[in-house]
């Protein structure tokens, strides 16, 4: 269900003096939470021989964060010189990366290389050759087209971008292998928030069956397999979790027949971010205004710009009105912010308890692609981070926006190209 018990019980009785203290809105986060879903994560795959989670850092990009996974043992999964740079600065370094290509640039692969370099994932056999120094470990991302569905956030893998096929795969390692690769791993992400543990499962022996026949063409021997992301967590209240002991318990016994059928065992990787950090993250929220026309709206203090997955998906997000049970008296209310789109909702006719202005909400779930998905329209601008420490504490780990951040990209040099001549001026 949304938001554990746990963390409302650390969360709830101080959250009216640390919204007193900080200011609305803010995502605030739970370290608790977030370790004891680490520790299950590598609990439930202790039965593999070498098993590490890479955090997607696309989920939740903050220092703050990345420094939790760090301490937890996990590496990270990058795909930008951003993502690298803030992996790096927690201490991140060679293997500890995972940088997966996508329509790469150059200097994205020179990034990816510095600094001790990093597991190459390359998605494209075209990519093999623009690689300017090939690293000894290469992976590839697998797309099995038609002979797999993927489901309603990420969609068919026929029609995804990502991936080559396996018979490109068979000439990409080739490739790789001929540019001085001798270390291979192979991976695949077919699915996003999916709940469905044995799809999971289905896409570990797909990788562990694929390896095995590349494996066999080629006389090359994998060493990781990747199973990629997408792990979901039940937004609403009344969705069952996924079962991350039997699908562990499934993949683990896969892994267990293909060292009996070739003498050796892969590592598993994963990517997780949205499963390790999603439900414990909260976007807290002050009630400002109450419009009564066709519908009850109620207005907030943030917009989708600070949480967009209800715009763009039609996301649920479980709301809590401080000190207002959901046993009180019911109204049907939209839960809105103040951009100009009609799709700046949190909620759409849901019953809550009456909101009055001043009322503080808390939206359930921001702990991944909430913050980190946000963005500018209307000169909005984001909302603070807040970690909720293991200790009681409260830390600001992201201050909010400002109006000199919303401008600081338009103070730069003047620089015109005319026709035949470039003009510069001194600043």
């Amino acid at each position: 269900m949304p938001m554990s018990h746990a963390f409302k019980e650390r969360l709830f009785p101080g959250l009216k003096e640390i919204a007193g203290h900080f200011g609305t809105p803010f995502h605030i986060y739970d370290e608790t939470g977030i370790r004891e879903t680490g520790r299950a994560l590598t609990q439930a795959f202790s039965g593999v021989e070498a098993f590490r989670e890479f955090f997607a850092v696309k989920a939740l990009p903050n220092p703050r964060i990345l420094g939790i996974m760090r301490e937890m043992g996990f590496g990270f999964d990058c795909s930008s010189i951003p993502e690298l740079m803030l992996s790096r600065k927690v201490g991140a370094a060679g293997e500890d990366i995972i940088f997966t290509s996508n329509n790469t640039t150059l200097q994205e692969f020179e990034a990816a290389a510095a600094d001790g370099g990093s597991i190459l994932n390359l998605d494209d056999l075209s990519l093999v050759d623009r690689v300017p120094r090939m690293p000894d470990l290469v992976c590839f991302r697998y797309n099995p087209g038609a002979e797999r569905c993927g489901n309603s956030i990420i969609g068919l893998p026929a029609e995804a971008k990502y991936g080559a096929t396996q018979e490109q795969l068979v000439s990409a390692y080739r490739s790789t292998r001929d540019r001085g690769a001798n270390r291979f791993g192979l991976h695949s992400m077919l699915a996003s928030n999916e709940l469905n543990h044995g799809y999971m499962v289905d896409t570990a022996r797909m990788l562990l069956e694929t390896a095995e026949h590349i494996a066999g063409r080629l006389g090359i021997r994998f060493e990781i397999i990747n199973i990629g992301g997408g792990f979901g967590i039940p937004y609403t209240p009344d969705t069952e979790p996924l079962n991350l002991r039997a699908m562990a318990h499934a993949i683990i016994d896969l892994f267990m027949q293909f060292e009996n059928r070739n003498g050796y065992a892969p590592a598993l990787h994963m990517e997780s971010g949205r499963y390790i950090t999603g439900p414990h993250g909260a976007l807290i929220v002050t009630a400002i205004n109450r419009k009564e026309i066709y519908r009850t709206h109620i207005g907030v203090d943030a917009s989708m710009s600070a949480l967009m997955r209800p715009g763009i998906y039609g996301a649920y997000h479980h709301i809590d009105v401080l000190g207002k049970p959901a046993e009180n008296i019911l109204e049907t209310v939209d839960v809105v912010g103040s951009l100009c789109e009609n799709n700046d909702k949190f909620a759409i006719q849901r019953e809550l308890p009456r909101i009055d202005n001043g009322d503080i909400l808390c939206i359930h779930d921001t702990g991944a692609h909430g913050h980190a998905m946000g963005f500018n329209y209307n000169g909005r601008l984001r909302p603070k981070e807040l970690l909720l420490r293991s200790d009681g504490s409260m830390e600001l780990i992201r201050r909010e926006e400002t109006v000199d951040d919303y401008f600081a990209t338009l103070d730069f040099q003047p620089d015109i190209q005319a026709p035949g001549k470039t003009v510069k001026h001194a600043a």
